[in-house]
């Protein structure tokens, strides 16, 4: 099992994610950062529009999730 469930390995110094769009109203959006959720129905911090994850991009420490919502303005 590679993670975030990919089909490869990652090589070394490069790091594991899966962004996962959602479909309408019925499936929202994931995103997977080494084997972490991130941002997820389930973790219930996604939201229409836009969503963002802010991840450090030397040690690969979650800084900040939103939402933006281009619909509404």
């Amino acid at each position: 099992r590679h993670k975030c469930g990919n089909q490869k390995s990652c090589p070394q110094d490069y790091f594991a994610f899966k962004i996962i769009s959602g479909a309408a109203n019925v499936v929202g959006p994931s995103m997977c950062f080494e084997d972490l959720i991130l941002m997820s129905n389930v973790k219930n911090n996604i939201g229409r529009g836009l969503n963002i994850a802010l991840v450090n991009g030397t040690n690969g420490e979650l800084l900040k999730t939103d939402a933006f919502d281009m619909y509404s303005g």
